[in-house]
C-alpha cells in the first residue's frame, strides 16, 4: 500500500470518525471537531493497532495488553473537551496521560498541562508522541497522582482544569481543593456496570456544584481510593 493511499484512508476514517461518532454524541462544538480534523489520532497509537485507531472503541497501549491501559474512544475525548470549555488561558491537570493524545488535544485548547503518568514506558512514550505532534505546553511527570493526599498534583495548582482520564469511585475532596474558583473537574465516577459522567465546577471557596450529564463505564485509575465494602 503507497503512503498516499494510507493517508487517504486516514482521512477518510476521521471523517467518518468526526460525523458518524463524534456528531451523533451531541459534540458540536467547531473549536473540539476542527482540533479532532487536524491532530492526528493515529500517531497516538502503537503501531499493532493502527488499523483501528479511529474506531468507535478502546485501544490498547501495550502488545500484550494491560487492563486499564487504553485510548479512550475518540467521542469520550471530544465530550469531555467540550464539556469542560477549556479557554486559552487556562491550567490544566490531567492524570493518566497514556498514549499523550488526551495530553495534546488539552494542550491545543489551553496555555499549559501538567500530565501524570503511572508507567514510565507509557510516560516515555506519550513524550515522545507530544514531541512529534508539534505540542511544546504539555509536561509529562512519572508519578502515582493519587498518593500522598495527591502531593505530586499540586506543584502547578489552582487549575482551571483538572481531567481524569479513566474512572474512579468517587471524586477526592483533596483533588478539588486544587481547583481555582471557576474551575471545572471532569471524572467518570461510578462502580460497573453503572457510572456517571461527572462534572464539578467550583464557585465559591467552599461551593462545588456537579452535573453528571451522561454515562460511560472506563478502566479504573489506579490507586484512587474506593469505598469500603465491608458490611455487618
Amino acid at each position: 500500500m503507497s503512503t498516499a493511499t494510507s493517508a487517504f484512508d486516514f482521512e477518510k476514517a476521521r471523517f467518518n470518525m468526526i460525523e458518524q461518532q463524534i456528531r451523533p454524541w451531541e459534540v458540536l462544538d467547531a473549536r473540539v471537531l476542527a482540533l479532532l480534523g487536524d491532530l492526528k489520532r493515529e500517531r497516538f497509537v502503537p503501531a499493532a493497532y493502527q488499523a483501528i485507531a479511529l474506531a468507535d472503541m478502546e485501544i490498547p497501549l501495550g502488545n500484550p495488553a494491560v487492563e486499564g491501559e487504553c485510548m479512550l474512544a475518540p467521542k469520550v475525548e471530544a465530550r469531555v473537551l467540550q464539556d469542560l470549555e477549556l479557554q486559552p488561558t487556562d491550567n490544566v491537570l490531567e492524570i493518566g496521560t497514556g498514549s499523550g493524545y488526551m495530553a495534546a488535544l488539552l494542550g491545543k485548547l489551553s496555555a499549559r498541562v501538567l500530565s501524570l503518568e503511572i508507567n514510565p514506558a507509557l510516560a516515555e512514550q506519550a513524550r515522545a508522541n507530544l514531541r512529534d505532534a508539534g505540542v511544546d505546553n504539555v509536561d509529562v511527570r512519572v508519578a502515582d497522582a493519587a498518593a500522598h493526599r495527591f502531593a505530586a498534583c499540586a506543584s502547578n495548582a489552582p487549575y482551571d482544569a483538572i481531567v481524569l482520564s479513566g474512572s474512579v469511585a468517587e471524586v477526592p475532596s483533596d483533588l478539588l481543593q486544587l481547583l481555582k474558583v471557576g474551575g471545572r473537574l471532569f471524572a467518570v465516577v461510578g462502580q460497573e456496570p453503572v457510572m456517571r459522567a461527572t462534572l464539578v465546577r467550583r464557585a465559591s471557596d467552599t461551593a462545588f456544584h456537579t452535573e453528571q450529564p451522561w454515562d460511560i463505564v472506563l478502566p479504573r485509575l489506579q490507586h484512587f481510593p474506593e469505598p469500603s465494602r465491608f458490611q455487618f
